[in-house]
């Protein structure tokens, strides 16, 4: 079984390491560890093994499915065009144009100064993991990828943070895709707070001083994320990744246009849901329709409605005509929910 070290520091003088299985610490799901103990009624949900055999398989499974990497370094050579680029980050755009390129992605929300403290671990997480991967496999490339959700919606997960026990909360007004909100004088405010709490610590004013370059008003909290997390691991080769971007969803156009006519994912999520309601609890659960339609201050489910489409909670409607016109004229409209988002970044990035 899979173990997690723990340091348990008695006294500085005298450090010892104990073990703990993943089961003894009593913070993962009972599907989690089945998967982790390679359970048999898992393995028909998943293709490879968290082990080098697997990886190794899943390298080979990824070159059948090719990825579009011009179009992939066009947008991170435009995205990149405004930060000061490290030799480890212009190196990774390049290589990304490589067959024998590969990423390994972490996934997130740009919460709030960067929310929980996992949001951190998991990019770090994805940083040695690709490290590792080179020594493993030296033969290819490992690219780290910080793939940024910033369309999730829920302002109510997304913009608070902790300190010191404490809930820290932006209070906005503000609708739609969290990483579109702009910061306001509130955010600063935050700011100011924060500097005198952390300004007599050890780094305290330099992550200050941080925070007052990136989160300036006017800039919007997809920018100043994509800033921070940049400054913080660039030095790492790490790439961020905007996926909110027309350039990016032109690849899947076709599959938004299967939804939005035929529904096959919410069929799938229906079919995979009963096979593992027979065991687990289910988290997720597909719509009709696994899209919302972004734009401005908006992000909300696309519907069927009669012979045609509506928006909820608005008075926007569409013909099927009009819609699938809207579709291949501004994708970047069209933004998948928790059951399409990992086919979305699977599409653009050759993980």
């Amino acid at each position: 079984m899979p173990r997690l070290k723990f340091l348990l520091l008695p006294t500085i003088m005298d450090c010892t390491a104990q073990q703990l299985s993943y089961s003894q610490t009593g913070a993962f799901s009972r599907i989690v560890l089945d998967y982790l103990n390679d359970a048999e009624q898992l393995r028909s949900f998943y293709a490879h093994r968290p082990t080098w055999e697997g990886i190794q398989k899943a390298m080979a499974a990824r070159k059948e499915f090719t990825t579009n990497r011009t179009v992939l370094t066009e947008h991170l050579k435009q995205q990149y065009q405004n930060v000061t680029v490290s030799e480890a980050i212009h190196k990774n755009i390049e290589l990304l144009q490589r067959e024998n390129t590969f990423t390994i992605t972490t996934a997130h929300q740009p919460n709030l100064f960067t929310g929980p403290l996992y949001f951190l671990y998991k990019i770090l997480h994805a940083i040695k993991l690709a490290a590792d991967c080179r020594q493993q496999f030296p033969d290819c490339n490992f690219i780290p990828v910080y793939y940024m959700g910033s369309e999730d919606a829920d302002v109510d997960e997304l913009a608070h943070f902790w300190v010191n026990g404490e809930k820290r909360e932006w209070k906005t007004e503000q609708s739609g895709a969290f990483g579109r909100f702009v910061v306001d004088k509130e955010i600063v405010k935050l700011i100011d707070a924060l500097s005198g709490e952390l300004g007599v610590q050890q780094f305290g004013d330099e992550i200050i001083n941080k925070l007052r370059s990136y989160y300036k008003v006017g800039t919007n909290i997809q920018q100043a994320t994509f800033a921070l997390v940049h400054d913080l691991f660039a030095a790492y080769g790490l790439i961020v990744l905007i996926a909110d971007a027309a350039l990016l969803k032109q690849q899947m156009i076709g599959v938004f246009e299967d939804e939005l006519l035929h529904h096959h994912s919410s069929k799938l999520v229906e079919q995979t849901a009963n096979q593992l309601e027979q065991h687990y609890k289910v988290q997720a659960g597909g719509r009709e329709i696994n899209l919302f339609y972004l734009d401005e201050d908006i992000r909300e489910r696309i519907e069927v409605k009669g012979e045609g489409y509506a928006v909820a909670n608005t008075t926007i409607t569409f013909t099927k005509d009009e819609l699938l016109h809207e579709l291949n004229m501004h994708p970047e409209r069209f933004s998948p929910n928790v059951i399409l988002r990992g086919l979305y970044q699977e599409t653009i990035l050759p993980n």
